[in-house]
């Protein structure tokens, strides 16, 4: 009997960075130890002090490295690892997303990308809980605000509306890469289309990790509404 061919064979991890740090080199040397044969990752127009995280991604063998000369935004980012992994890696059943922060767990995206192996025609979304202790109340407040937005103008019951961590099955790869938004509104579209285009997902629990400082600089729940409440009623209207 053929032995079963694990999501670290069959899967593609795909991380888009841009100035990365030794967070990211954490995160890659982590997916090469558990043994992920596949990873893209994608320089979106990082300076020329950050090269040398991305030369030593290029030195495994597990790693392609693909850049960008300018900055051209996430969405964009994720576009160019699909398209990459349409043409040249024919073999592989999909693709997960992961951001190179450390914010998402190993066995976390392996229970994603195993989860989307065995659904084969599902997208599977990696969900935090945010009504576990210890998440910061800002990050709660955003998260149910743009939960009910989903809820109200589009029918999408979601219950992490702003993960990263998402496991495409191969064949959903071409109508994602021509899906609009080159920038974070990206990830925002992927879902408003994922329920036009009758592309079903299913939400795999995953742990909750936040950087105290990285995230008191980067978060503001208002201005993160605001923007995703802006881009679905652009969608809605169109």
């Amino acid at each position: 009997m053929e032995k079963k061919r694990s999501c670290r064979e069959t899967v593609a991890v795909v991380l888009p960075s841009l100035n990365p740090d030794q967070k990211f080199s954490a995160v890659v040397d982590g997916l090469i130890a558990d043994g992920f044969e596949h990873i893209v990752i994608v320089d979106d127009g990082s300076d020329e002090a950050h090269q040398k995280f991305f030369e030593q991604a290029a030195r495994h063998s597990q790693c392609t490295v693909l850049h960008h000369g300018v900055n051209k935004g996430k969405g964009r980012a994720l576009k160019t690892a699909f398209t990459h992994v349409m043409r040249h890696a024919p073999e592989l059943a999909g693709v997960i997303t992961i951001d190179g922060d450390g914010q998402h767990l190993l066995p976390d995206i392996v229970a994603c990308a195993e989860r989307m192996l065995e659904a084969g025609d599902k997208v599977v979304l990696g969900c935090r809980d945010f009504d576990q202790p210890g998440v910061p109340p800002r990050s709660v407040a955003g998260n149910k605000t743009t939960n009910r937005m989903f809820k109200l103008f589009y029918g999408i019951t979601i219950s992490d509306t702003q993960t990263g961590l998402r496991a495409i099955p191969r064949q959903f790869l071409p109508r994602f890469v021509e899906m609009e938004g080159e920038r974070f509104e990206y990830e925002t579209n992927m879902l408003l289309q994922m329920k036009k285009r009758g592309i079903v997902f299913l939400e795999q629990p995953i742990q909750t990790v936040y950087d105290p400082e990285d995230y008191s600089s980067h978060y503001n729940a208002v201005k993160d509404s605001w923007r995703i409440f802006k881009i679905m009623m652009k969608a809605k209207f169109k």
